[in-house]
Order: C-alpha cells, then sequence, then structure tokens
C-alpha cells in the first residue's frame, strides 16, 4: 500500500521512527544491508530523538514545523527536517519489480519537461553529485505545478520556507555521506546511477497525484 504525502505531513509529536517497508537487505542493488541498517536504526532515530527534546513536549505536527522552520533553531530545523526526509526518503525505493515500473503519465510529463527520460537521470544525477557536503537532490511540483529538480543543504527540504527553491518533493535521495559510505567510499555519482535500480515508481507517481491535487 502506497504512502501519502498527508499522512508524512500530518506526523504529530512525540514523533515516532517509522519501520522500513522491506527488510534491511532488499535494497542491495543500491544500498548494502550494514549502511540500510545504521541509517535508519541509528541516524534516523537519532533526529526523531533530538527533535523531540528539542520541541519540549510541544504539541505540534511535521508540516506546521516545516513551512514555520525559519521562526525554529537549528535543532528543530536540522532534526525536524532530518525526520521528514528519512521518512520519505524509506517510502521511494523499493524491492518490488511491479513498483517500479513508472507510469506513462509521468514519465510521458518528464520526458517533455527535461527533454528526456535519461536528461532528467542526468539532472537528478547532478543536482546530488554536485551539493557540496552533505543535503539532498529533489524531483519536486514547483510552485508554479511544474516538475523541477532541486536540491537542498543538510536536511533541509523544499517544503521549508526557508528553501531557495520550493515545492512539494515527489522524489528525493539522500547524499550524506552515511546514505553511501560504506559500499561506494567516495564515488558519489555511482551510488547516485545505481539508486534509479531501486526507484519506487508507484510511489513517486502517489506523491506527484497529491502535488498536483
Amino acid at each position: 500500500m502506497s504512502e501519502t504525502l498527508e499522512k508524512l505531513n500530518t506526523m504529530r509529536s512525540p514523533f515516532k521512527l517509522p519501520e522500513l517497508p522491506y527488510a534491511t537487505n532488499a535494497l542491495e542493488a543500491c544500498v548494502d544491508e550494514a549502511t540500510m541498517k545504521i541509517h535508519h536504526s541509528l541516524h534516523h532515530q537519532a533526529y526523531v530523538n533530538n527533535l523531540n527534546a528539542a520541541i519540549d513536549n510541544e504539541d505540534i505536527d511535521m508540516m506546521s514545523l516545516l513551512k514555520n522552520i525559519s521562526s525554529r533553531g537549528n535543532a528543530v530545523r536540522n532534526n525536524g527536517g532530518g525526520h521528514w526526509n528519512h521518512s520519505f526518503f524509506w517510502t521511494v525505493m523499493t524491492n518490488k519489480d511491479d513498483n517500479k515500473q513508472i507510469p506513462a503519465d509521468l514519465k510521458k510529463e518528464i520526458e517533455s519537461t527535461f527533454g528526456s527520460f535519461e536528461k532528467f537521470q542526468e539532472a537528478f544525477e547532478k543536482a546530488g553529485a554536485t551539493q557540496f557536503g552533505s543535503g539532498w537532490a529533489w524531483l519536486i511540483r514547483n510552485s508554479s505545478g511544474k516538475l523541477e529538480v532541486t536540491s537542498t543543504p543538510n536536511q533541509d527540504n523544499p517544503l521549508m520556507d526557508v528553501a531557495a527553491v520550493k515545492g512539494t518533493p515527489i522524489l528525493g535521495v539522500d547524499v550524506w555521506e552515511h546514505a553511501y559510505y560504506l559500499k561506494y567510499q567516495n564515488k558519489r555519482a555511482d551510488y547516485l546511477k545505481n539508486f534509479w535500480k531501486v526507484v519506487n515508481w508507484k510511489q513517486v507517481a502517489q506523491y506527484d497525484a497529491e502535488a498536483k491535487g
């Protein structure tokens, strides 16, 4: 069953670590089991713990945090973004072949927007490869309702009021070193190329349908 943006955006404090939708060794075509275990149970859990500590029992939903993140301190910005980004990231990957088929209408729009599907992939990989230091690459529906590739530093995302390019994420990839270093070391570009082997296009299309309203 597909996730929804509404479910992600209405996550409410105290925040909790979501379960992975697959086994930790299910995405070996891109992500090794050791990395998946560490990334989910240690890194993501730390974002959850630190976010709950930073908001100090405040009763609030995730979207209310993100859209007003400029009014918060760095602890909420970094850990709130970290929790949303990772909760989203786990869902846009899959080991199920049926979910890896991109719907024809979304593929057609990607081709129309970027010139070809391959040019979109190049733009997405470039956004991830050239994001200096830590961060994320995204495919979003921007404020004009168009598909756009962008990137954000650290744990920022395009839903935040501080984002240089705002929009609704429908696909994202983590390019922090902890996401790939055990398997790829400094070869971030190889990690990004292998990411396509596990993209859950069924889920991406679900998020896109919501983003379009």
